[in-house]
């Protein structure tokens, strides 16, 4: 027999029809049981076979991992870090889980035994299971699974961190919109050549000079907001307040492309730089625009 102890019954009847899943073909009242007013999931058989045996191990190693996992996420965001409004908790949620999913390298970094979840767990388990078939889940989780903890309590650290950190990004590209709401534009179209440096363009084509664009930045912009303004590129696009804007990029995923991309919106057209080329080439043809002017 395995037995498994919860402290609250809404966890004892979780697990019970988690196990369920995991044990189909047995699944019956004579086989697993679940005993509400003691919160008790008891799984029965004569002799318990190595098989269900294992199938059990590896229920209460997802229970872990999947359906308390994400309580402890919530509870560690509400309770130790007061985040109690639900739309915050579930944008910080998203954020973690995308660490976990692997689809943040860039924060996973950041935490230093990420590569350990699996094993914390999973030798907390066998341990546990090594020594006696009847056991407190609490119990394992107070004095096996406490590195494990402190593990996501890294995980929620980082994320919420990188919540406070997109928050102030949104309320500064929304504070460079409604400043350019405010300009007229001094160029209707710009292009912008992102290779090694950044060049920028007007709509003949012809390269403006590095003072020129110097020249047209509003003041205002590198007074009140040195630190997040790029006086080499946003600092000048805001300035001019171009109609349109022309990227053109191999790499449209840069962050400073994303963000010109952020704030001017539907004004923006990313395109390869190679297209550049053939742009200012085509231009430079007999009879073409720029050489009948």
């Amino acid at each position: 027999m395995a037995e498994i102890i919860f402290q609250s019954k809404k966890d004892a009847k979780r697990f019970y029809n988690h196990l369920l899943t995991y044990l189909p073909c047995i699944s019956d009242e004579k086989t697993i049981l679940l005993i509400e007013d003691r919160h008790i999931v008891q799984v029965l058989d004569g002799s318990i076979s190595n098989e269900m045996f294992h199938k059990v191990k590896t229920a209460v190693y997802d229970f872990i991992t999947t359906v308390k996992r994400n309580d402890w996420f919530r509870d560690i965001i509400k309770n130790h870090y007061f985040f109690h409004n639900e739309e915050e908790q579930q944008q910080i949620m998203e954020i973690i889980y995308s660490i976990l999913e692997g689809q943040r390298q860039d924060l996973a970094v950041f935490l230093k035994e990420a590569d350990k979840e699996t094993s914390f767990i999973e030798d907390a388990v066998e341990q546990i299971f090594q020594a006696n078939v009847s056991f407190s889940f609490d119990s394992l989780l107070k004095f096996r699974l406490r590195p494990y903890l402190q593990m996501l309590e890294e995980y929620v650290e980082l994320a919420i961190d990188e919540y406070k950190m997109e928050q102030e990004y949104q309320m500064f590209i929304q504070m460079l919109r409604d400043f350019l709401v405010k300009r007229e534009p001094k160029i209707a179209t710009l292009h912008v050549l992102f290779d090694e440096e950044i060049t920028f363009y007007n709509e003949e084509l012809a390269e403006i000079k590095r003072g020129e664009l110097t020249r047209m930045i509003d003041r205002k912009l590198l007074v009140n907001h040195p630190v997040y303004v790029d006086s080499v590129s946003i600092a000048p696009l805001l300035s001019i307040a171009p109609t349109s804007i022309y990227l053109y990029t191999n790499n449209p995923d840069e962050p400073l492309v994303r963000t010109i991309k952020n704030i001017f919106e539907e004004r923006v057209t990313i395109k390869n730089y190679t297209a550049l080329r053939s742009l200012k080439k085509w231009t430079a043809e007999p009879g073409s625009s720029e050489n009948h002017a």
